[in-house]
């Protein structure tokens, strides 16, 4: 079977949309299959429908990477997103083109700086992982590439800048929060610590535009267990075959001039220019991933493995709507039009029928994520309205309950039991001590030792009235009737 490259398509007699040559816009340092199934995805169909014409240089930002997998492919691979859209299951196909080639600058870093001399490079991409946008003072100026990812990029806009060539609009997509603002401070941090003069300084803060961004797509990636037949059917090898949701959502914090340069919206791209992203960072964290931090604890003890498969559980599907509409939703400030149609959305990305997303995998560190996901909305609520919000408080309550379970201690974690079958309970090494400790606690005693824990939650949740009681009374009602029972009776 013949690699997958533009020879191939054309001996195939491939009619889908091509980009063979097209002048270098952008540079990305990241050559993951997340920015392959979401920033290049756009970038090729501004492309086809705006007539962006542009192609983008992939930087491999770790040593080993795909820069050899790319070039062999001619920066072209096939990328299927799939899920539900119209509660109808999509499974779209597409061959990218908008890859140029991939550099990996351990090998080849004068090529990556050969870059800054391309007048027509004006875009720079990022995703290198939350650890990628750090400072490390040992990274020097004359390294060949510096270490870290905020080194590299500051030796590169230094070359631009000696070349009196414009700077750049800079478009951050690691998974921290203000990642623009983040990267632009290790930036200005390595312009201090390598003595580059202040012309250059001024030029990075007026010629340079950094952005944070928000991010929302699941990418699943290479599809292991089913790439022998895809390719088998596409008639080719593809080594760099790439899933993702249907879903995809970027928020873009800059200046509207941005959709002058990008043109998002002439090719009907869920691309969003905002002043500030904020609001929909929390829209995400609270309803996309409260849902799932408040519904999948209990979910896995009343009987349930995966997320699709309590989609089709009413009493476990109607105690996650409640939680969103009635009690997440009423907490958030953007137009309410935006927000059910955000939470509809959320809904179909759970019922994708390519994803078996297990709640075991979601459960890992819950303790942090209950305090970063759900209780925002908690607190919010009671001070919004005086009352406890019924399902996110059961919520902690199931929380409790599966950490509770855990009365023996494995290999970094607690085991619990459902039914006849044992789980891992995985979180911080404290966490599982404290647990441990509190095993053989009764009900009430469990309660009020968690819910006065400061180093978990600060002193907000024992400050809520009523709180620690209603976190009693739900887990005794978790005794005496079963999790899936108790979480129907918070329906009615």
């Amino acid at each position: 079977m013949n690699l997958l490259n533009y020879q191939t398509l054309k001996d195939q007699g491939y009619d889908g949309y091509l980009l063979k040559d097209a002048p270098e816009r952008v540079l990305q340092f990241g050559e993951g299959n997340f920015l392959r199934a979401f920033v290049d995805c756009f970038i090729d169909q501004m492309n086809e429908k705006a007539g962006f014409d542009g192609k983008v240089v992939l930087v491999q930002p770790i040593a080993p990477g795909l820069a050899k997998l790319i070039n062999d492919q001619e920066g072209l691979y096939t990328l299927f997103l799939r899920g539900r859209e119209n509660k109808e299951a999509v499974n779209r196909k597409r061959v990218i083109s908008c890859v140029s080639r991939c550099l990996n600058p351990y090998e080849e870093y004068k090529a990556v700086l050969d870059c800054a001399k391309n007048p027509d490079l004006r875009f720079l991409v990022s995703n290198t992982t939350e650890a990628g946008i750090v400072f490390d003072p040992a990274c020097k100026a004359d390294d060949a590439p510096p270490s870290s990812f905020p080194g590299k990029l500051t030796a590169f806009l230094y070359e631009r800048f000696k070349l009196g060539l414009p700077g750049f609009i800079i478009l951050s997509c690691e998974l921290i929060d203000h990642n623009g603002e983040e990267l632009k401070k290790c930036v200005k941090q390595y312009v201090d610590l390598w003595e580059l003069g202040e012309p250059f300084a001024k030029w990075v803060e007026t010629e340079n535009t950094f952005c944070s961004t928000l991010v929302d797509r699941i990418v699943t990636g290479y599809p292991r267990s089913e790439a022998a037949d895809i390719c088998q059917e596409l008639g080719y090898q593809d080594n760099l075959l790439d899933t993702g949701e249907v879903f995809g959502l970027w928020v873009i914090e800059g200046p509207q001039s941005i959709k002058d340069e990008l043109p998002f919206e002439k090719a009907k791209l869920p691309i969003l220019v905002v002043d500030d992203h904020t609001p929909y960072k929390q829209r995400k964290v609270r309803i996309l991933n409260g849902a799932h931090t408040s519904m999948v604890l209990g979910a896995y003890l009343a009987g349930q493995d995966i997320v699709r498969s309590c989609m089709e559980d009413p009493v476990i599907h109607g105690f996650m709507n409640k939680a969103i509409y009635d009690e997440i939703i009423p907490t958030l400030d953007l137009p309410k039009n935006e927000l059910t149609d955000f939470a509809a959305a959320v809904t179909e990305r759970f019922q994708n029928p390519y994803i078996d997303h297990s709640l075991l995998s979601i459960s890992l560190n819950s303790t942090s994520k209950w305090k970063a996901r759900v209780m925002p909305s908690l607190v919010e609520y009671v001070q919004r309205t005086g009352s406890l919000p019924k399902c996110l408080t059961f919520s902690f309550a199931a929380y409790v309950a599966f950490y509770h379970n855990g009365k023996e201690k494995g290999e970094n974690c607690l085991v619990g039991k459902r039914g006849e079958n044992t789980y891992e309970i995985k979180d911080d090494p404290w966490v599982l001590d404290f647990y441990y400790d509190h095993r053989n606690d009764d009900e009430a005693d469990i309660a009020r030792a968690v819910v006065n824990n400061e180093r978990m939650w600060g002193p907000q949740l024992a400050a809520l009235p009523g709180f620690e009681d209603a976190v009693a009374q739900a887990l005794m009602r978790i005794k005496a009737v079963g999790m899936y029972q108790a979480m129907e009776e918070c329906l009615a």
